[in-house]
């Protein structure tokens, strides 16, 4: 059983907090991914959990081990860099086997744990092989198949598919995600990759930095962001944002000059605030576009047309703002027409406008 937890984590580079009095609880078993833009801290939070760098404060425990002290091979973890980190001069099957040899574990076991390894990655026919004799994606599983070979308690994983093409990265993550449902180990995965991190992850922590700002489920992170930060970062395309303010009834946003419909209670909560300015997000999926004038829709001009088979992603212009729109694959629109903009009120978000906070 290896639960991980952070108490008070502090990582100073100079004067820079790259890890700012963070805590955290990753339950045994659990994938957890930590995303974020290039800065945020997250490499250097996994590089701490290795015993790669020594915090400046806090402590890290793995299960009942006070781990902070102690150096990588005390620490029982395994990780999978970036880059591939394979020896060129050594088989595929000699380095799967290379930690389990440094353990000096016996031959049978070796041979044993280094094909299961293989066979779980589906290279159990290039054991023979050379790194120089693999595909980008081939080496990516070697790599991966030396960590889990050594059978640690922790599996730390860093931006392992940021070298792969688009396609390759696709395989890998059905692989990555098909893999640890049958490894049963804590993994800790980071990357910059927001798709990574949705379609991955048990529950996922958004960083900035050297702060969480949220962590919950992919699901809960994407539909309701805590902050205009995590809104704007998470999704492909992002959340939009559109000034609003409540009207003179004040049951309802008004944006761009329209009327937008809110929930009774979300109306009520913002009229507690006192405010009257406010951020409306709204994901892209969750606006009808349509070319025939509608109450309580916001009228914008279609500025680019970008057909993506599965569906169509429009750019509109509304007043000032811009507002990207999911529409179906079959919808046909022109360049500078007209569209009215349906919001699904229930997946409105409203945010406090000074701290970018959801209320």
């Amino acid at each position: 059983m290896t639960e991980i937890r952070i108490q008070n984590i502090q990582k100073l580079f100079g004067k820079v907090k790259a890890i700012d009095n963070v805590n955290l609880t990753i339950s045994d078993r659990e994938f957890f991914v930590l995303v974020g833009p290039s800065g945020c801290g997250k490499t250097t939070l996994l590089r701490c959990l290795a015993g790669l760098e020594q915090v400046d404060g806090g402590r890290i425990f793995f299960g009942d081990r006070d781990v902070t002290d102690l150096s990588v091979r005390q620490r029982r973890i395994s990780m999978v860099f970036q880059s591939y980190a394979v020896f060129p001069h050594m088989t595929v099957f000699e380095n799967i086997a290379f930690g389990l040899r440094m353990q000096r574990k016996p031959g049978s076991e070796i041979k044993k744990r280094a094909t299961s390894a293989a066979e779980l990655l589906h290279i159990a026919d290039l054991l023979e092989r050379f790194p120089a004799q693999l595909s980008g994606g081939q080496r990516q599983r070697v790599a991966v198949a030396r960590a889990i070979a050594y059978d640690a308690d922790v599996l730390l994983m860093d931006e392992p598919l940021s070298n792969l093409d688009a396609l390759l990265r696709l395989e890998m993550r059905a692989e990555l995600k098909r893999l640890m449902k049958e490894l049963k180990t804590t993994i800790v995965y980071v990357t910059h990759d927001q798709v990574e991190a949705l379609s991955l992850g048990d529950r996922i922590a958004v960083m900035q930095k050297g702060l969480f700002l949220q962590i919950d489920t992919p699901l809960k992170v994407y539909d309701a962001p805590s902050d205009h930060f995590v809104g704007s970062f998470i999704g492909s395309p992002p959340m939009n944002f559109l000034s609003g303010q409540l009207s003179g009834d004040r049951t309802s946003l008004l944006v761009e000059g329209e009327s937008i419909l809110i929930r009774s209670e979300v109306a009520e909560r913002l009229r507690a605030t006192g405010q009257s300015d406010f951020w409306l997000g709204i994901r892209s999926e969750n606006i009808n576009p349509d070319a025939n004038e509608q109450t309580g829709a916001l009228t914008g001009r279609v500025i680019v047309i970008e057909p993506l088979g599965s569906h169509t992603l429009l750019t509109v212009q509304v007043g000032k703002s811009i507002v990207k729109v999911n529409a179906h694959a079959d919808s046909i629109f022109r360049s500078d027409q007209v569209v009215y903009l349906k919001f699904s009120p229930e997946k409105i978000r409203i945010l406090d406008k000074q701290s970018g906070k959801v209320i």
